[in-house]
């Protein structure tokens, strides 16, 4: 690759500090934190403010910041300032993770391909605007294009390149591991298949041709599962038990996982976590049709798995009826449109319950602090019975303001000492 002295000596400079990070005895008292929660033991509610957008680290770490030259050292470079961004201004319970990543290179025409299918964008000249969907899949005959049999393989060429690049840029700073791109990974059914039929038309479809829409789910989850299936052949899947984030809950420290006959090489399907979500459909669909068109489906390949978790931004307060059916269910993501008290009996001290303020409340034209401390606190004081943790997410903005999100993770910290 060649990295110029420079830009190694950037990467390497903040890797080490990372690393220095990630070994202070804090990290281990806020591991052992997510080790009881995933067990489902009570501890305070547990907190993370978690920035992911790239629109807001543009406000919180400007790309002209940036010093390194190349492009994969500046991406590195991001990296590894966010994580020490976020440790120093986000005083919450994350768990700083010391290595680097490079993903092993998987082709085929997994889920993680969207099946095979080429999703057409229509993309608006704002930056950040939202995208439309062409139809893709117009007549019930199309659906041939989804791959219930993927042929799924590995790239080893590519694969060994993107990791000898990063080993060559860290050099001895830190670890690189090979991670599969499956690692922290699930499926939305129907939230994929929007983006091939259009929102509307998916809604009409629901209607006008159920059973349509049936042979659609059962060949997506059949390509899902065989995708999977064929990871865990080649042995490349990667466990998430340690610092993956677990979709829009939190980090996935478990005893529980891998599975007692692991051999300690060898990762299969039911050695890690999985996760569902059908975002797409909010209360205008009922429960008994969430159950129809996505849970039933989402449970069967969930159930391939050591631990599930469910839910993103659907609300799901009259919903976990159905939800509950999934046998290794753990985890259950409610959104910020949820009736906190429905939910809260729902959930009960079965599963985690994650909740997730409105990521409006820091991203209003004008900062609101005393409102989202009523409102964390109002959950707070509702979510008492249930295994808590609270995850801000979804930010594009902070208008320019960081502090805003250092507020409120100190003002939620504090709150959270108050509901042990």
């Amino acid at each position: 690759m060649g990295f110029s002295s420079q830009d190694k000596q950037i990467v390497q400079d903040l890797a080490k500090r990372v690393c220095e990070i990630a070994v202070l005895p804090i990290m281990e008292e806020k591991k052992q934190l997510w080790y009881r929660l995933n067990s489902l033991e009570r501890t305070r509610p547990l907190i993370h403010c978690q920035a992911i957008s790239p629109e807001i680290w543009e406000e919180l770490i400007p790309p002209e910041t940036l010093q390194c030259t190349d492009e994969t050292a500046r991406k590195e470079e991001l990296r590894l300032r966010s994580i020490i961004y976020a440790w120093e201004n986000f005083p919450d319970d994350r768990v700083v993770d010391p290595n680097a990543y490079s993903y092993i290179v998987v082709k085929g025409d997994s889920f993680v391909t969207d099946y095979g299918v080429q999703v057409d964008y229509a993309r608006p000249e704002e930056a950040h605007g939202a995208v439309g969907f062409r139809q893709v899949i117009k007549t019930e005959a199309d659906i041939e294009m989804i791959k219930a049999e993927p042929k799924v393989w590995v790239d080893w060429d590519k694969t060994n390149q993107d990791y000898d690049t990063l080993c060559e840029l860290y050099g001895e700073s830190t670890t690189v591991r090979k991670i599969c791109p499956e690692y922290g990974l699930g499926v939305g059914f129907i939230d994929s298949f929007i983006r091939w039929r259009g929102i509307e038309q998916m809604f009409i479809d629901l209607i006008e041709r159920p059973k349509w829409i049936h042979e659609v789910l059962e060949r997506m989850l059949a390509g899902a599962v065989s995708s999977m299936a064929q990871c865990e052949a080649l042995g490349i899947l990667t466990l998430n038990n340690t610092y993956c984030m677990l979709g829009t809950g939190g980090y996935g420290w478990t005893h529980e996982l891998p599975q007692p006959d692991f051999d300690g090489e060898h990762v299969r399907v039911r050695d890690l976590w999985g996760r569902t979500s059908t975002q797409i459909f909010t209360e205008i669909v009922s429960a008994e049709m969430h159950w129809d068109f996505a849970i039933q489906y989402e449970k069967r390949f969930l159930e391939h798995f050591g631990l599930a978790g469910y839910g993103c931004c659907e609300p799901l307060h009259n919903k976990m009826y159905y939800v509950s059916r999934i046998k290794n269910l753990r985890r259950v993501s409610m959104s910020p449109w949820v009736d906190v008290d429905a939910a809260s009996e729902a959930v009960g001290d079965k599963y985690v319950y994650t909740h997730k303020p409105h990521p409006m409340i820091v991203s209003m034209n004008r900062s609101h602090p005393d409102l989202a401390r009523r409102q964390l606190e109002g959950a707070l004081q509702k979510t008492r019975s249930n295994i808590v943790e609270v995850n801000l997410q979804d930010i594009h903005t902070v208008r320019n303001e960081p502090h805003r999100l250092t507020e409120w993770t100190q003002m939620a910290m504090e709150l959270s000492e108050k509901y042990v």
